[in-house]
This record gives structure tokens, C-alpha cells and sequence, in this order.
């Protein structure tokens, strides 16, 4: 495989990534959804639950070819930082503002959110990326993770024993209510892309950022070998969080170390198939991969169109026509729910495929 083109795989693994987020993220209605677009209520894992940590996942990869073109060609580390910097405080804004849309009432701060936790972890991935080698990375990703296992489970508080998991009643809760208000932490006191579970999010990058590096490394002849290295280094981290999730539970909300390792495991294993298929054997041309490199093109600018279009079409009362107009002439609710969902991802398709035919890529 030669690095020095674009891997087009990375960007369909991105664009389905995205498609999938739109889907489980918009239905018609949450109570009316089918169960496999749900998320896990708490531990343990659902399909929608692979998706947000193959995003991160693959924002490492993208760190790792992006940073190495760069430094290969002598741009001053300083300029990169300053443009890593600047890129992570646009996304931030972002996804902070598109939280208060569509009244802007800012009479209550809402920190979190999947743009700001993907604004936190690209920033400290590429200036680890910038500055450590990858022996370094492995480091750190191990730290990571047992430092956050040790004290989300061996360390007690006033409000909880030692070992406890339970929703706003764990480490990562008391942790994040030591800097910000209940309120500010949602209606629950407690928030999923919360301060002290952005930790290990970062260890999703980092792991992502080791398979962009294996990839790099490899040459055209070998091409085999790298695929054989990522599948093999995802079934070992898929058994690594299998098994530690006996003590420590695979969960998304709290975003466990087990949880790291096992999605990660399972972003090695597809990435590996999705380079053997679309890059090596040139299947880049099938309908799936089509429209994958389309929504991948400009992937975090169509995730904020979504929440856009979502905004607009329940002001308007789209939304409502539409899904109650589906249930009235006789669809179920969980059909009329699906249906929904896809012209949530058909109208953001719609939008991607102009961008990509006009060879407009934006680069928040």
C-alpha cells in the first residue's frame, strides 16, 4: 500500500461511522425506536454503542497519516499546534452553540457533548502524536486505563463504597461534581461525555493513532501483514476487555477502560477488513463504499448539518407531519421511527454528495 495516496478506506470507515450517528441519533421517536438502534442502558454493549468510539478510533488513524505527511515535510512543530489548537476550539464552539439551538437561552452552561469530547481527544492525541514516539503512547494508554480502573474502583467517597458503577453514583460522576454544578451535568446530575471519562476517550485515540502508525510503517509487499497485524491486535483487545469486563463492566456512559479495549478491538478488526477490501482488492467503487467516501468527505461538517436539520425540522413541525402522517396511515411506531431516522441521513446525504461533487471539503 502506498501511504503517500490518500487510504480511501479510512474515509469510508468515517462516513458509514457518521451515517450510522445520524441514524441512531435521530429517530422519529426514542421511545418508539427499534432495539438495535438503542443504546445499552448500562453496562454492557449494544451495536449503537460501537459507534461513537469507532469515530474516535478513526480520528486517531486520520491523526497519525495527517501528522506524519507533515512532519515528513518539515513543518515547524510550532505551526502545527497552533493549528491543532485553533482546529479543537472551532469544534468545541460548535458543538457547544448547536447545544442551545434553536432559542440560544444561555441561562445555564452546557459543557459536554460528543463535539467537545471529539474537540479534547484530537487535541491531546495529535500533541501526543507531535511529541512522543509510539513506545511513549503505549505508555500512556496503559496509564490511562489503570489509573482509571484503580479509581473508579478501589477508591471510596462520602457518597459511595469503593467499586461502585451505578448511574451518578461512581468515581467519574463525584469527579466531574467536584468542578461543575448538578445542573450543569445534565437532568441527571451526571453526563456521559462528562470531564474525568474523557480520559479514557483519549485512549481510544491513542489507540487509534497506534493502528494509523502500524499502517504507515508497512510497504506495498506487505501488505498482508498489515492487515494480519491489525486483525490480530483487535481479537487480542477484544479478549482483554471481554475479560476484564467480569470485574470491570464494559459501558459506554461511564466509558470504562474494558469498554476502551474491547471497541477499540473491534475498530482494529473492521478497519483490517475495510483495507483488505477497499484498498488492496479496490472494491472502492461499490455502492457502500460510495457512500461512505461521501459522507466521510466532510464528516464532522455533516454531523453538525444533522443537528441543523433536526432543529429546523422540529421548528417547523416537519418532523411532527411526517412521523404522525407515517403512524396515521397505518405504519407501526417503530417503523414510522426508522423511516424518520433515514430521511434524517437521506437529508444530510443530499447535502455531503453536493459538497463532494463541488470538491468542497470543509475543514473544521
Amino acid at each position: 500500500m502506498n501511504t503517500s495516496n490518500r487510504i480511501i478506506s479510512i474515509d469510508v470507515f468515517r462516513g458509514l461511522t457518521i451515517a450510522a450517528m445520524i441514524l441512531v441519533n435521530y429517530p422519529g421517536s426514542y421511545e418508539n425506536t427499534y432495539a438495535f438502534l438503542l443504546h445499552a442502558h448500562w453496562n454492557g454493549i449494544a451495536p449503537a454503542d460501537f459507534i461513537f468510539p469507532f469515530f474516535i478510533f478513526i480520528v486517531g488513524v486520520s491523526i497519525s497519516l495527517s501528522f506524519t505527511k507533515q512532519m515528513t515535510a518539515g513543518k515547524p512543530w510550532k505551526e502545527m499546534v497552533q493549528k491543532i489548537i485553533i482546529r479543537a476550539l472551532k469544534i468545541y464552539a460548535i458543538g457547544f452553540f448547536i447545544h442551545y439551538l434553536p432559542n440560544f437561552d444561555f441561562s445555564f452552561f452546557d459543557f459536554f457533548g460528543v463535539l467537545q469530547r471529539i474537540a479534547i481527544v484530537y487535541m491531546v492525541c495529535a500533541l501526543l502524536f507531535i511529541f512522543t514516539n509510539w513506545k511513549l503512547q503505549i505508555y500512556i494508554l496503559v496509564g490511562i486505563l489503570l489509573v482509571y480502573w484503580i479509581t473508579m474502583s478501589f477508591i471510596p467517597t462520602s457518597d459511595f463504597v469503593a467499586g461502585t458503577f451505578e448511574p451518578g453514583l461512581n468515581f467519574a460522576a463525584w469527579f466531574d461534581r467536584l468542578f461543575f454544578s448538578a445542573e450543569m451535568l445534565g437532568k441527571h446530575g451526571w453526563n456521559s461525555e462528562g470531564l474525568f471519562s474523557t480520559f479514557t476517550s483519549i485512549g481510544t485515540g491513542i489507540t487509534g493513532m497506534l493502528a494509523g502508525q502500524l499502517i504507515i510503517r508497512q510497504k506495498l509487499k506487505e501488505e498482508e501483514k498489515t492487515v494480519i497485524w491489525l486483525f490480530t491486535a483487535g481479537t487480542l483487545f477484544v479478549i482483554a476487555g471481554a475479560l476484564w469486563d467480569w470485574q470491570f463492566p464494559i459501558n459506554k456512559k461511564i466509558w470504562t477502560s474494558s469498554f476502551v479495549l474491547y471497541t477499540s478491538g473491534w475498530a482494529s478488526i473492521v478497519l483490517a477488513l475495510s483495507l483488505w477490501l477497499i484498498d488492496f482488492m479496490d472494491f472502492k467503487n461499490n455502492t457502500i463504499a460510495r457512500f461512505g467516501i461521501i459522507f466521510g468527505s466532510n464528516a464532522i461538517a455533516i454531523y453538525v448539518m444533522a443537528d441543523v436539520f433536526e432543529t429546523i425540522y422540529k421548528y417547523t413541525h416537519i418532523h411532527d407531519i411526517v412521523y404522525f402522517g407515517l403512524t396515521d396511515v397505518g405504519l407501526t411506531v417503530q417503523n414510522a421511527s426508522l423511516i424518520w431516522a433515514l430521511i434524517s441521513v437521506s437529508s444530510c446525504f443530499l447535502v455531503a454528495f453536493l459538497l463532494y461533487r463541488k470538491k468542497i471539503f470543509i475543514k473544521l
